[in-house]
Protein backbone atom coordinates (compact mmCIF):
# COMPACT_ATOMS: atom_id res chain seq x y z
CA UNK A 1 0.00 0.00 0.00
CA UNK A 2 1.35 3.57 -0.52
CA UNK A 3 2.00 6.03 2.07
CA UNK A 4 -0.78 7.63 3.58
CA UNK A 5 -0.55 11.49 2.78
CA UNK A 6 -3.46 14.10 3.15
CA UNK A 7 -3.00 17.98 2.11
CA UNK A 8 -4.83 20.84 3.19
CA UNK A 9 -5.96 22.52 0.51
CA UNK A 10 -8.10 25.53 2.24
CA UNK A 11 -8.77 26.01 6.39
CA UNK A 12 -10.77 28.95 7.45
CA UNK A 13 -12.27 29.90 11.02
CA UNK A 14 -15.92 29.58 11.15
CA UNK A 15 -16.71 30.35 14.69
CA UNK A 16 -14.57 31.58 17.72
CA UNK A 17 -15.49 31.76 21.14
CA UNK A 18 -15.50 29.45 24.28
CA UNK A 19 -14.10 27.02 21.79
CA UNK A 20 -13.83 26.96 18.01
CA UNK A 21 -15.10 25.49 14.69
CA UNK A 22 -12.71 25.02 12.02
CA UNK A 23 -13.45 24.45 8.32
CA UNK A 24 -11.12 22.25 6.05
CA UNK A 25 -11.25 21.42 2.34
CA UNK A 26 -8.51 19.11 2.02
CA UNK A 27 -7.75 15.45 -0.06
CA UNK A 28 -6.39 12.36 1.39
CA UNK A 29 -5.05 9.20 -0.34
CA UNK A 30 -6.96 6.40 -0.92
CA UNK A 31 -6.35 2.55 -0.17
CA UNK A 32 -7.63 1.94 -3.58
CA UNK A 33 -4.83 4.16 -4.80
CA UNK A 34 -4.72 7.31 -5.90
CA UNK A 35 -6.20 10.76 -4.43
CA UNK A 36 -9.45 11.73 -2.88
CA UNK A 37 -11.30 13.91 -4.44
CA UNK A 38 -11.82 17.69 -2.48
CA UNK A 39 -13.92 17.07 0.83
CA UNK A 40 -15.17 19.96 3.26
CA UNK A 41 -15.23 19.05 7.12
CA UNK A 42 -15.91 21.18 10.02
CA UNK A 43 -13.36 20.40 13.10
CA UNK A 44 -14.68 21.38 16.45
CA UNK A 45 -11.33 22.37 18.10
CA UNK A 46 -10.43 22.12 21.72
CA UNK A 47 -8.01 21.43 23.68
CA UNK A 48 -6.63 18.52 24.19
CA UNK A 49 -7.93 16.78 27.91
CA UNK A 50 -7.27 14.81 31.11
CA UNK A 51 -9.55 12.28 33.10
CA UNK A 52 -8.61 10.68 35.88
CA UNK A 53 -10.41 7.38 37.57
CA UNK A 54 -10.23 7.88 41.33
CA UNK A 55 -10.11 4.73 43.06
CA UNK A 56 -9.21 3.67 46.80
CA UNK A 57 -7.91 -0.17 46.47
CA UNK A 58 -8.53 -0.44 50.26
CA UNK A 59 -12.22 0.34 50.06
CA UNK A 60 -12.95 -0.82 46.85
CA UNK A 61 -14.83 2.46 45.96
CA UNK A 62 -14.83 4.71 42.87
CA UNK A 63 -15.28 8.42 43.52
CA UNK A 64 -17.95 9.69 40.66
CA UNK A 65 -18.77 13.09 40.18
CA UNK A 66 -22.12 14.16 38.77
CA UNK A 67 -22.71 17.68 37.05
CA UNK A 68 -25.38 19.16 34.42
CA UNK A 69 -23.78 18.87 30.92
CA UNK A 70 -25.19 21.22 28.06
CA UNK A 71 -23.86 18.34 25.19
CA UNK A 72 -27.48 16.15 26.81
CA UNK A 73 -30.00 18.74 26.98
CA UNK A 74 -32.10 17.22 23.86
CA UNK A 75 -32.57 14.50 26.34
CA UNK A 76 -33.30 16.85 29.30
CA UNK A 77 -34.12 13.61 32.17
CA UNK A 78 -30.23 13.03 31.14
CA UNK A 79 -28.94 15.93 31.52
CA UNK A 80 -27.19 15.33 34.78
CA UNK A 81 -24.37 12.90 33.87
CA UNK A 82 -22.35 10.81 35.95
CA UNK A 83 -19.02 10.65 35.24
CA UNK A 84 -15.68 11.17 36.64
CA UNK A 85 -12.67 13.57 37.04
CA UNK A 86 -11.50 15.49 34.21
CA UNK A 87 -10.26 18.87 32.69
CA UNK A 88 -8.34 20.49 30.00
CA UNK A 89 -4.29 20.95 29.98
CA UNK A 90 -3.99 24.77 30.10
CA UNK A 91 -0.53 26.20 28.72
CA UNK A 92 2.54 24.96 30.38
CA UNK A 93 0.84 22.34 32.46
CA UNK A 94 1.69 18.77 31.84
CA UNK A 95 -1.29 15.88 32.18
CA UNK A 96 0.03 14.57 35.21
CA UNK A 97 -0.08 18.08 36.79
CA UNK A 98 -3.55 18.63 35.00
CA UNK A 99 -4.68 15.15 37.24
CA UNK A 100 -3.87 16.57 40.40
CA UNK A 101 -5.46 19.46 40.31
CA UNK A 102 -8.51 18.33 38.91
CA UNK A 103 -8.55 15.67 41.66
CA UNK A 104 -8.87 18.22 44.40
CA UNK A 105 -11.03 21.17 42.42
CA UNK A 106 -13.71 18.52 41.14
CA UNK A 107 -13.60 15.94 44.01
CA UNK A 108 -11.69 17.13 47.11
CA UNK A 109 -9.29 14.10 46.43
CA UNK A 110 -5.45 13.74 47.07
CA UNK A 111 -4.20 11.45 44.88
CA UNK A 112 -1.38 9.51 46.38
CA UNK A 113 0.08 7.06 43.45
CA UNK A 114 -1.28 7.98 39.30
CA UNK A 115 -1.07 5.98 36.29
CA UNK A 116 -1.60 6.71 32.94
CA UNK A 117 -3.91 4.25 31.41
CA UNK A 118 -4.73 5.21 27.26
CA UNK A 119 -4.48 8.37 25.71
CA UNK A 120 -7.35 8.40 22.97
CA UNK A 121 -9.44 11.01 20.77
CA UNK A 122 -13.31 11.04 21.71
CA UNK A 123 -15.24 11.75 18.61
CA UNK A 124 -12.33 12.32 16.06
CA UNK A 125 -14.74 12.52 13.37
CA UNK A 126 -15.30 16.15 14.19
CA UNK A 127 -13.45 17.03 17.23
CA UNK A 128 -9.95 17.62 17.77
CA UNK A 129 -9.87 16.23 21.31
CA UNK A 130 -7.39 13.61 22.60
CA UNK A 131 -8.15 12.64 26.07
CA UNK A 132 -5.07 10.98 28.26
CA UNK A 133 -7.10 8.78 30.94
CA UNK A 134 -5.24 7.39 34.22
CA UNK A 135 -6.29 5.90 37.19
CA UNK A 136 -5.78 7.85 40.66
CA UNK A 137 -5.26 5.83 44.14
CA UNK A 138 -7.40 8.03 46.48
CA UNK A 139 -8.33 7.78 50.07
CA UNK A 140 -12.46 7.45 49.70
CA UNK A 141 -13.00 7.73 53.37
CA UNK A 142 -13.94 11.54 53.64
CA UNK A 143 -15.24 11.42 50.11
CA UNK A 144 -18.05 13.33 49.29
CA UNK A 145 -20.21 16.60 49.07
CA UNK A 146 -20.92 19.36 46.43
CA UNK A 147 -17.23 20.76 44.76
CA UNK A 148 -16.38 22.80 41.79
CA UNK A 149 -15.05 26.20 41.14
CA UNK A 150 -17.62 29.16 41.66
CA UNK A 151 -15.57 31.09 38.89
CA UNK A 152 -15.74 28.43 36.03
CA UNK A 153 -19.71 27.70 37.23
CA UNK A 154 -19.17 24.62 38.51
CA UNK A 155 -21.66 22.53 40.72
CA UNK A 156 -20.20 18.91 41.00
CA UNK A 157 -21.71 16.14 43.45
CA UNK A 158 -19.41 13.76 44.52
CA UNK A 159 -19.66 10.47 45.43
CA UNK A 160 -17.94 7.43 46.59
CA UNK A 161 -19.33 4.06 45.40
CA UNK A 162 -18.17 0.55 45.71
CA UNK A 163 -17.23 -0.55 42.73
CA UNK A 164 -19.64 -3.93 42.40
CA UNK A 165 -22.40 -0.86 42.54
CA UNK A 166 -20.81 1.41 39.59
CA UNK A 167 -20.62 -1.86 37.15
CA UNK A 168 -23.81 -2.72 38.28
CA UNK A 169 -24.61 1.30 37.42
CA UNK A 170 -22.73 0.74 34.21
CA UNK A 171 -24.47 -2.74 33.26
CA UNK A 172 -28.02 -1.19 34.06
CA UNK A 173 -27.08 2.07 31.54
CA UNK A 174 -27.03 4.71 34.02
CA UNK A 175 -23.66 5.68 33.48
CA UNK A 176 -23.94 7.55 29.41
CA UNK A 177 -20.40 9.20 29.21
CA UNK A 178 -18.59 7.17 27.22
CA UNK A 179 -14.98 8.47 28.98
CA UNK A 180 -16.08 7.23 32.63
CA UNK A 181 -17.30 3.73 30.10
CA UNK A 182 -14.12 3.27 29.26
CA UNK A 183 -12.41 4.26 32.56
CA UNK A 184 -14.94 1.43 34.71
CA UNK A 185 -14.57 -1.08 31.82
CA UNK A 186 -10.57 -1.44 32.87
CA UNK A 187 -10.65 -1.52 35.89
CA UNK A 188 -13.17 -4.31 35.95
CA UNK A 189 -10.52 -6.18 33.71
CA UNK A 190 -7.50 -4.91 35.42
CA UNK A 191 -8.58 -4.69 39.16
CA UNK A 192 -7.48 -7.71 41.01
CA UNK A 193 -3.85 -6.75 39.58
CA UNK A 194 -4.38 -3.23 40.43
CA UNK A 195 -5.25 -3.73 44.32
CA UNK A 196 -2.75 -6.53 44.70
CA UNK A 197 -0.17 -3.85 43.21
CA UNK A 198 -0.91 -0.74 45.52
CA UNK A 199 -1.80 -2.59 48.39
CA UNK A 200 1.17 -4.33 48.30
CA UNK A 201 3.26 -0.75 47.80
CA UNK A 202 1.33 0.39 51.05
CA UNK A 203 2.76 -2.18 52.90
CA UNK A 204 6.55 -2.31 51.72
Amino acid sequence: MSEKQFEILAKETVYQGFFRLERYTLKHTLYRGGWSRPISRELFRRGNCVAVLLYDPERDEVVLIEQFRVGAVLQPQCSWLIEIVAGAIEEGETAEEVAYREASEEAGCDITELMEIQQFYTTPGGCSERITLFCGRVDSHKVGGVHGLVEEDEDIRVTAVKFADVFQMLEDGKIESGIPIIAIQWLYIHRDKLRARWLNNKNE
